[in-house]
């Protein structure tokens, strides 16, 4: 029987290159995916394409082509990737150009758009924000990017031509898997329900590389996992029914047990009954893993309701600034120290009249990540060291800087022994989504070879 091998290279944006090397030279594999998208990433290009209309893909785009276009000649491998960002098109382009240096030759590239609907958006400016209690319409001043989740169709349409690499912008996550895998079996969205569900399934394990190998599992002295500084990335193996299994190189740091699979299952799905996305209405609800051998395990039962008539949008906008300014203080006196300096802080914002929406004070190593009410169940007599953070939202920079400021000045207008000030203010891409029909997306393919 026919069987697949697809692996994971990167689970987000920054991720590192080296598991993905290792697993194109020892894993034995078909197709290789970059997942490099998440919810702001894309808004983030677009923002980079405005100052610069050759820019707006992935930042680490270069340096992975660099290290693996060797390797899709050398081994036969196709990559699937949404590095393209904003801007598939010069992303392909910049690809072209490193394998003219690199002196590599006979690979077919393809780009895929459609999914930005700037053109179109104020078609939908009527409809309801899914996060915010308003009409898309009332935030249009801000937009940035209006970027519609795809599914595989124009990923299936490049390898159908021939395509040894194929670059998109926001396409689902799991389309990039569910995309060589409908090209090699020929499955049909709905007469396939189980391979569907399955193929969903084995994308939403790979998206995000390392979390399903122990990476996001591992917690010393309670879940022990050997070898994290070189994690391997995880690798389907399945056949034309939809069984597979998940796995690593062998010898890579790293684990793949029905624990890590069954974690990475549950991560950002909502309704396990219901996992939506633009080519399947997945169900996990009764997925069954199996421990198959050491870093090998089996994994069956999903399936699918179909395709969604809709498509989410993903909206970015301009949101606000964010100013902040942090400072420590040590010694047994140290929290102390750092609540009247935050209360000098808040006063001395109103003092200056600095306009702000909401304001947080954070005691680092004390209450930053749960607030008082948890935190203070915790806390031990003294502290050796705090470091105060205090941050504000405003509508401008003007008033965010000013935030940072007053943290600075406690250097020398007190508490005593403060010290490593720092201060930054921050421009807030926020993200949003609105439902559009499928026919508000118009899917292209475009292609270079070198």
């Amino acid at each position: 029987m026919k069987k697949i091998r697809i692996a994971s290279g990167a689970g987000y944006a920054g991720d590192r290159i080296e598991p993905a090397v290792e697993l194109m030279e020892k894993g034995n594999i078909d197709y290789i995916i970059f997942e490099c998208l998440a919810e702001r990433t894309i808004a983030i290009g677009q923002m980079d394409k405005l100052k610069d209309p050759t820019k707006g893909y992935n930042q680490l785009l270069e340096n992975r082509m660099r290290k693996i276009l060797g390797l899709v000649k050398e081994n036969g491998i196709k990559v699937i990737t949404n590095m393209g960002a904003a801007n598939p098109l010069s992303a392909v382009d910049k690809t072209v150009e490193i394998a003219k240096e690199l002196g590599i030759t006979g690979i077919k590239i393809a780009a895929v758009t459609g999914d930005d609907i700037s053109s179109s958006i104020s078609d939908y400016y009527e409809e309801d924000v899914l996060e915010l209690d308003c009409k898309l319409g009332e935030i249009k001043e801000n937009l940035v990017s209006t970027n519609v989740y795809i599914g595989a169709e124009g990923i299936i349409e490049a390898l159908e031509n021939g395509a040894d690499i194929v670059i998109t912008g926001r396409v689902a996550d799991p389309a990039l898997t569910i995309g060589p895998l409908r090209h090699e079996f020929g499955w049909n969205i709905d007469e396939n329900i189980y391979q569907m569900g399955q193929a969903t399934l084995a994308g939403h394990l790979l998206e995000c590389a390392g979390q399903v190998t122990g990476g996001y599992f591992a917690d010393p002295g309670i879940r022990d996992v050997e070898g994290l500084e070189r994690l391997g990335f995880p690798i389907v193996e399945i056949d034309q029914e939809g069984e597979f299994t998940v796995s690593k190189v062998e010898g890579s740091g790293g684990l793949v047990t029905v624990e890590t699979c069954t974690e990475q299952l549950v991560y950002e799905i909502h309704n396990p009954e219901r996992y939506m996305t633009p080519d399947s209405i997945a169900d996990f609800s009764k997925v069954k893993f199996e421990q198959k051998s050491k870093d090998v395990v089996g994994v069956s039962n999903a399936t699918s309701h179909g395709k969604p008539e809709t498509l989410k949008a993903s909206i970015g906008y301009k949101d606000c600034f964010i100013g902040e300014g942090e400072i420590s203080y040590g010694g047994t006196n140290s929290l102390a120290k750092a609540k009247l300096a935050a209360d000098i802080i808040l006063k001395r914002l109103d003092i200056a009249g600095v306009e702000r929406q909401e304001e947080r004070v954070e005691y680092i190593g004390y209450n930053s990540l749960y607030g008082d009410a948890i935190s203070n169940q915790y806390a031990p007599e003294t502290f050796s060291e705090i470091r105060l953070r205090v941050s504000a939202r405003t509508k401008d920079r003007k008033n965010a800087d000013l935030i940072g400021n007053e943290i600075e000045a406690l250097y020398t207008n007190g508490p005593a022994g403060g010290g490593g000030a720092t201060k930054r203010v921050s421009e807030i891409v926020s993200v949003c989504s609105v439902f559009v029909p499928r026919e508000a997306v118009k899917v292209e393919v475009s292609y270079k070879e070198v």
